[in-house]
């Protein structure tokens, strides 16, 4: 992964460093000849000695001077629109700010590295701002971000017109796990920040959460085509079944997948977890690609230090466009491959059910071609291939207790998430739920609208309001139906109900999220965010 070019200060400081004393030698070469005539002998060596030694002392306050002043990588193409802030104690935070930051700038947004220490208000206001914040010693701030926590962060601010994201490192070992990145998530939030995406917490550079800000960041560029940072393992699941839950909607097609674990696998997962898929190519591209440059697929190559056919790798990579130069060089060829990214989806059943359960919409690309990861399963696999498949841990959006009452907000596929929850909820006997849905028409989008009846039927969903956006007159959408419904929700939220968003980023998260502060207000709002009533999974 390219980093952004700077400037090595230091090391530029040691170069002039040594070329001042190589110059002072050579000077005093050329005067060992002829002795100066101001000063005795005897004193030409203390004076000589006496001056070297005060340029060296100069030369490194100059460096000193320089190495205080806050680090700032910046973009070469001027004043960047992306912010990306780092606070680190070992420096892993800073590679992964560079990271993110080459991301954004490989999908043409402009984007700069800070060090924190070098942001006030006046930088955060307004900007699109991505923190990458390391925990130290008993829940510390790296040492390098204290002038920060009191500079900045102890003065009233109002960062309305601020959107922002935070990645916290840390280790649970610790008993304050990543508490920095979460004091400044409820930091910015608590002064009117508005985030782009709930924080991820990285459990010891955990590299499947590291592969979830790679792909919230990939989506909110709008290129979440990168090769994964870290290559993730995969357990082989097995296509089960499919069918289309929205035959001739207006919308992309909604597919309910069905996947089955590998044999001896026990079932272990929470509602509200997420499933990273490991994407594949057609087979009949990978075949076009081989027979396109006289390939033999069944070759055994090296690779990932397996053998392995040519076949399965391009199944997974990037299919380049190559000249036969370097395809007729296998081993280079398959040194040039980019691996497809992973994709990401909410688990909508539970263990109890025998299957993971998905529900994807299929995607398309400009040129009318299927997305990567909702091509491959809705069009490519077919029914008993395998899928490369990881269950990922998402405590942020795990289930309150049965006790509490509990709101859930969606639209679209964010379905899956509330099914889950549903279910969950179902299994507990927990009965005051209620469920705010929106989609297009209700004559082809109402997605698993059986299991929305039994539940309601059965008493376990209490109040359930569906919102079709495409019908009647004036369009109508979720946010819409909170407004309609405000004295409702004070008194569920009065009763101690918990809050759960699942859906899109674009136009629903926001507008949701808007018309729960109109409604509640902002420091209830926040109240209920800092004692986890307030969960979001949004995409």
């Amino acid at each position: 992964m390219k980093t952004a070019s700077r400037i090595d200060r230091p090391l530029i400081g040691q170069w002039l460093v040594g070329l001042a004393l190589a110059l002072l030698a050579g000077w005093l070469l050329r005067l060992q000849v002829q002795p100066w005539p101001t000063v005795t002998p005897l004193a030409q060596p203390r004076v000589f000695a006496g001056f070297a030694l005060a340029a060296y002392a100069a030369f490194c306050g100059l460096i000193g001077w320089r190495a205080r002043t806050p680090r700032v990588i910046a973009s070469m193409d001027g004043e960047a629109s992306w912010r990306v802030i780092y606070a680190s104690q070992t420096g892993f935070a800073l590679d992964l700010a560079e990271r993110t930051a080459q991301a954004l700038r490989d999908a043409g947004q402009p984007a700069c590295v800070h060090d924190i220490n070098a942001i006030d208000l006046q930088v955060l206001d307004g900007a699109h701002c991505l923190f990458i914040a390391s925990t130290t010693g008993e829940g510390d701030p790296p040492d390098h971000a204290i002038g920060f926590v009191k500079r900045v962060m102890t003065q009233p601010a109002d960062l309305s017109r601020t959107r922002y994201a935070v990645l916290a490192l840390g280790d649970s070992e610790y008993a304050q796990f990543c508490a920095f990145g979460r004091e400044l998530d409820e930091w910015l939030h608590r002064h009117g920040a508005q985030p782009m995406f709930d924080r991820v917490d990285v459990d010891n550079a955990d590299p499947a959460a590291l592969r979830h800000w790679q792909h919230r960041v990939g989506v909110l560029s709008g290129h979440a085509d990168q090769p994964d940072w870290t290559t993730p393992r995969h357990d082989r699941w097995t296509l089960a079944a499919r069918h289309l839950l929205n035959p001739g909607s207006l919308g992309g097609e909604a597919w309910h997948i069905e996947l089955q674990p590998p044999a001896g696998m026990a079932l272990d997962w929470q509602a509200g977890d997420i499933a990273e898929i490991g994407p594949r190519n057609a087979a009949d591209d990978v075949a076009a690609f081989l027979a396109r440059h006289a390939l033999d697929g069944c070759h055994i190559v090296k690779h990932d230090r397996d053998d392995t056919p040519l076949s399965e790798i391009l199944s997974r990579s990037r299919l380049p466009a190559m000249t036969d130069a370097v395809c007729n060089d296998t081993r280079a060829l398959v040194a040039s491959l980019q691996a497809l990214p992973h994709r990401e989806y909410s688990i909508a059943s539970l263990p109890a059910d025998g299957s993971l359960h998905l529900l994807v919409r299929l995607m398309q690309r400009e040129d009318g071609t299927p997305g990567i990861g909702s091509g491959w399963l809705c069009r490519h696999a077919a029914i008993g291939d395998g899928i490369d498949l990881r269950i990922r841990s998402n405590p942020n959006f795990h289930a309150p207790l049965a006790s509490q009452p509990m709101i859930l907000i969606g639209n679209g596929t964010g379905l899956a998430g509330l099914r889950a929850h549903l279910k969950a909820r179902a299994a507990a006997g927990a009965t005051r739920n209620w469920l705010l849905f929106g989609e297009r028409n209700a004559s082809a989008d109402r997605l698993h609208g059986e299991d929305l009846d039994a539940w309601q039927r059965a008493g376990v969903l209490e109040r359930l309001d569906l919102v079709f956006s495409r019908d009647g007159h004036a369009q109508r959408y979720v946010q819409d139906a909170l407004h309609a419904n405000g004295d409702v929700l004070r008194t569920w939220v009065d009763q101690g109900a918990a809050v759960y968003v699942c859906g899109s980023l674009e136009g629903m998260a926001p507008g949701v999220d808007a018309a729960l502060n109109e409604i509640l207000g902002p420091s209830r709002m926040t109240a209920l965010a800092d004692a986890g009533r307030y969960r979001r999974d949004v995409y």
